[in-house]
């Protein structure tokens, strides 16, 4: 299965606060041009019947961003999917590098269409600031479970689908931060049944950032793209790709 993902509106690397590509009306964020290519996107693999979701943008951060314009372009965004293609999945992601929907606990989206929305949140390691590195492991799993689940995870709770669509660490298993935050991870998502994405598969870039060849440390491949990064993590993840309480799924990001 495949989910598109508008990721950024130039070129480059993604992202910044100030590269002018995090919210609508940033300099290089036209959200009329962001809509036209979104029917454009649908219309596009309409007819593609492993293209089952479209992410109307990715981590929407930086100065301009706020909640009113986020109903506002966000619901415009949906309703321009759907009438291109209303067999896919429209997928919402939230501000703050998408860490953040808690305003839609008092507030939900109001759209022409049910029954193929979805929610989508991030979390990573850094996500959480110093805590996996300067508190106790099970503190800060606490404290970590109780962000999330104010910031996107009620969503479950009130019955929108939500998932978690980057997840990621240093795969090297050397990064002691990163290895508390994946155990907290994984205790989560089995517990709860969770839906996620690993970001991300390559190994490698051809170029990233002006550096030729750059190795991808969060890649769950090596440089070479040949073998896993992290042998072990594939073997904990097992346990994760069979569902416990209904349908799962288990997603690669793949930056082109």
């Amino acid at each position: 299965m495949v989910i598109l993902d508008n990721q950024m509106t130039t070129p480059g690397w993604c992202c910044s606060r100030t590269d002018g590509n995090g919210f609508f009306g940033d300099k290089y964020f036209d959200p009329e041009e962001w809509l036209k290519g979104l029917s454009a996107m649908a219309t596009m693999f309409r007819d593609t019947k492993n293209v089952v979701g479209m992410s109307l943008r990715n981590e929407l951060r930086g100065p301009y961003q706020n909640v009113s314009l986020w109903y506002r372009y966000m619901q415009q965004g949906a309703e321009a999917v759907h009438a291109a293609n209303p067999n896919v999945l429209v997928i919402l992601s939230g501000l703050d590098f998408d860490n953040s929907l808690s305003f839609l606990s008092p507030k939900q989206v109001k759209l022409s269409f049910t029954g193929k929305l979805v929610f989508e949140q991030h979390w990573y390691g850094f996500s959480d600031g110093t805590d996996w590195e300067n508190w106790n492991q099970n503190d800060a799993c606490g404290v970590a479970v109780e962000s999330i689940r104010t910031k996107g995870l009620f969503l479950l709770q009130q019955g929108w689908p939500l998932f978690f669509s980057e997840i990621g660490f240093d795969m090297s298993g050397t990064h002691i931060a990163d290895n508390r935050y994946l155990t907290c991870f994984l205790s989560v998502a089995a517990e709860m049944d969770l839906d996620w994405a690993v970001w991300a598969l390559e190994g490698s870039y051809y170029i990233r950032e002006g550096i030729l060849a750059y190795d991808e440390t969060y890649g769950l491949l090596t440089w070479d793209w040949y073998t896993a990064r992290n042998p072990s993590f594939i073997e904990r993840i097992n346990s994760l790709q069979s569902p416990f309480q209904g349908l799962n799924f288990t997603y690669l990001c793949i930056t082109t």
